[in-house]
């Protein structure tokens, strides 16, 4: 089986985001573009992670890892002013800096964290977890809220009138095919709806939800990396989740993220962050 990975690469890659019946996201100010850094200061690649507090950013183990340091925007259009020439954001700053006086919205991280993802070895059970500590204190007005541990559990076997919906936030491109893709470089939030959390791709570990349905639904996309998914409405600030991979390279098919609502990865939090 071939898995998408879901961060964006400097070069080789396009930057992709959510798909499908998106809007701008304004209801999640934490939630931030990441870029990271290798070990000579150059830009590697971008994804998406969420504030839990003032210096605790959350994201995908599989954007930390290789990196060793990074730089969070909290800009809602943060790289929407991106020139291809220049290959830089004047307004942001994004890739390479923090723009003068955006020192509320923007600050570096060089303090990361990697639960244990190792290019999935051990699958479903992927460890795709990871943390940034801010330089800087960020202060958004709100943070996310880590689910309670299991709290998910109760949908895999009894849905009943249960809310099904998920919202995913994160930036980049909105379409991707063969032939053309479309970036916005925005935060954008999509709606989605729970497909299985016990099958052979989630097996208690991961959440699938559809990809990019249509019918008021949308998906996420190579970038959303570490950005959060929310258990209910675009208002929800409960974090079950963070975008990991999918399974179809168009970014047309089912969705997986890995669970945060696990006892595992809150002791990893709790015990990890200062």
């Amino acid at each position: 089986m071939k898995f998408l990975y879901f961060a964006a690469l400097a070069a080789s890659l396009p930057v992709f985001s959510i798909t499908g019946n998106f809007v701008k996201d304004f209801d999640h100010p934490y939630v931030g573009l990441a870029v990271f850094y290798d070990q000579t200061g150059a830009f590697s690649h971008r994804c998406s992670g969420s504030l839990l507090t003032s210096k605790v950013f959350l994201t995908a183990g599989h954007c930390i890892a290789g990196a060793t340091s990074a730089r969070v925007y909290f800009q809602q259009d943060a790289g929407a002013h991106y020139d291809p020439a220049t290959q830089h954001d004047p307004v942001s700053g994004y890739p390479d800096n923090c723009a003068p006086g955006t020192s509320n919205v923007c600050t570096t991280g060089s303090v990361l964290h990697n639960f244990g993802f190792n290019d999935f070895a051990g699958f479903p059970n992927t460890k795709d977890a990871g943390l940034v500590i801010l330089d800087n204190s960020i202060f958004p007005g709100k943070y996310g809220k880590l689910a309670n541990a299991a709290s998910l559990d109760k949908l895999a076997k009894q849905r009943g009138k249960q809310d099904l919906t998920f919202t995913s936030s994160g930036y980049g491109l909105s379409l991707s095919n063969p032939v053309h893709f479309l970036s916005l470089r925005e935060r954008l939030m999509a709606s989605s709806q729970l497909v299985n959390l016990g099958n052979s791709l989630t097996d208690g570990f991961n959440l699938q939800t559809t990809g990019n349905p249509g019918n008021g639904k949308g998906g996420t996309c190579s970038g959303d990396s570490g950005g959060p998914v929310f258990y209910g409405p675009a208002q929800s600030n409960t974090i079950v989740a963070v975008t990991s991979f999918g399974l179809n390279s168009n970014c047309r098919g089912l969705d997986c993220s890995f669970r945060t609502d696990t006892q595992a990865v809150i002791a990893w939090i709790l015990a990890t962050v200062p």
